[in-house]
């Protein structure tokens, strides 16, 4: 049974064939090469998709499979699909097993995740079930690790079991550990391979994808379209930031670091506000890979989000260690000195920040510390497999996490859903938070909200 979705107040958002940038079967057009050098024609559809990511691109699949008669099209700012949070994670499939029972976030990771393995078989997308260790290396972490493992049982997480140091060692023999939690069910896969697929699914039902199709206005259209016949069958308009637009009767918005802007665009409540955090990666050489087998994650600390610095194995045969968790001067910027004013305004004057930085002090020193040293990492590295040094790793790649965050500086945990009032909030579904695991979640999270906009939207 889906889940009910969590709604916010607030006041505040579907497009038909024809548009010059449009992609999909019938244009003959790739994805890739969308968008640009549309004039001033207008495109109606029944639903248009803010977002191309993989819960937005997940999400335009499931409702086209179901809905095959409406005219339902994908906007996306970037020139390619699925390039920020999507192409930007460590690619685990995760099982489930640290969130809160009864959570939207439990249940739809351990639905999601099955849901995934289902998706990848039937593409032939590649995957590794490679399992993942939960690793306590100091005494007061026990206690944390059993209530981990019991939230995991309480979520239905497959194949869990306690292991002790011999076991350890068998699954990861230069692993160091007092007590694990074993998961064989996790695994790994490229995110990104994934979503592009789901946008392949949805061309060839019929849905388009319109690329470098910035979104700067959604409102209520104030007449209908010269020569249209349909009237005002589709009352919202979406403007680019090139002026171009197009019409729709619905919109669903999964803008991931966006999503609370393109929230206020339409007319809803910018809260919760999204606060970037950067995850830098470090990278294990070639020669030194054979030290890790599987996923080795930290017991996490239940104050944060974040699970901690892990070792995880990538599809390539590459191993990254992280993230850390530190403040993004930018919503995409993932070197460190990356920085946009109005993303640093929106941070200290709407957003909790002050505050959570005043209850967490210590902690975000600690990450900033050991984002600018490697000799701090890799001494936290070394709890876990001690043979690793500071010559056997390079710095990798960086992503950034969309974090919600309240006004009073609680980090949102759980996915967020919001809609509106008045004309164009009884139009329009806004994803507002969707953090880790919503790659892993994210057929599930589609289905849901397939099913609510059926719901809210009368289809």
């Amino acid at each position: 049974m889906v889940p009910a979705l969590r709604y916010l107040g607030g006041a505040c958002g579907w497009a038909r064939g024809g548009f010059p940038g449009a992609c999909g079967p019938a244009s003959g057009r790739p994805w890739s090469l969308c968008g640009g050098g549309r004039s001033t024609s207008t495109s109606s559809f029944d639903i248009v998709i803010v977002g191309g990511g993989i819960v937005g691109l997940a999400s335009a699949r499931t409702l086209i499979l179901r809905h095959p008669a409406l005219s339902i099209s994908v906007l996306e700012k970037e020139k390619d699909l699925a390039v920020h949070q999507t192409g930007h994670n460590s690619g685990v499939i995760h099982s489930g097993i640290y969130y809160k029972p009864e959570s939207l976030k439990a249940k739809l990771c351990v639905q999601g995740a099955a849901l995934i393995y289902e998706y990848c078989n039937q593409k032939g997308i590649s995957y590794k079930q490679c399992g993942k260790l939960i690793v306590a290396v100091e005494q007061e972490e026990i206690p944390r690790l059993r209530a981990l493992y019991e939230r995991g049982l309480q979520n239905g997480v497959q194949g869990l079991r306690l292991i002790q140091q011999e076991d350890i060692k068998k699954k990861e023999p230069y692993c160091r550990g007092l007590m694990a939690i074993d998961c064989p069910y996790t695994g790994i896969v490229d995110y990104r391979q994934v979503a592009l697929s789901f946008a392949q699914d949805f061309q060839e039902a019929g849905g388009s994808v319109l690329t470098n199709f910035e979104v700067k206005d959604i409102e209520m259209a104030k007449e209908s379209p010269s020569r249209s016949k349909d009237g005002m069958k589709y009352p919202i308009v979406i403007k680019n930031i090139k002026g171009e637009e197009i019409r729709c009767q619905y919109v669903l918005t999964c803008a991931g670091l966006y999503s609370d802007r393109i929230s206020e665009l339409s007319g809803c409540s910018p809260d919760p506000q999204i606060v970037p955090f950067r995850g830098d990666y470090l990278l294990l050489k070639p020669e030194k890979c054979y030290l890790v087998k599987g996923n080795i994650y930290p017991v996490p600390d239940s104050r944060f989000p974040f699970l901690g610095v892990h070792f995880t194995p990538r599809m390539d045969g590459n191993i990254w260690l992280g993230p850390n968790a530190v403040l993004a001067f930018k919503r995409e910027g993932y070197r460190p000195f990356d920085f946009n004013t109005r993303d640093v305004m929106d941070i200290i004057i709407n957003s909790g920040l002050i505050k959570l930085v005043s209850q967490n002090f210590s902690y975000g020193v600690n990450e900033m510390y050991k984002a600018c040293f490697l000799g701090a990492t890799v001494k936290y590295l070394q709890k876990f497999i001690p043979e690793i040094t500071i010559g056997d790793i390079l710095r990798g790649p960086a992503g950034v996490r969309a974090q919600a965050l309240d006004r009073d500086g609680n980090l949102v945990d759980d996915f967020v859903f919001d809609g509106g009032v008045g004309d164009i909030g009884n139009r329009i579904l806004h994803v507002r938070n969707a953090p880790s695991p919503a790659a892993t979640s994210s057929i599930a999270i589609s289905e849901m909200i397939a099913d609510e906009i059926q719901q809210r939207f009368e289809l």
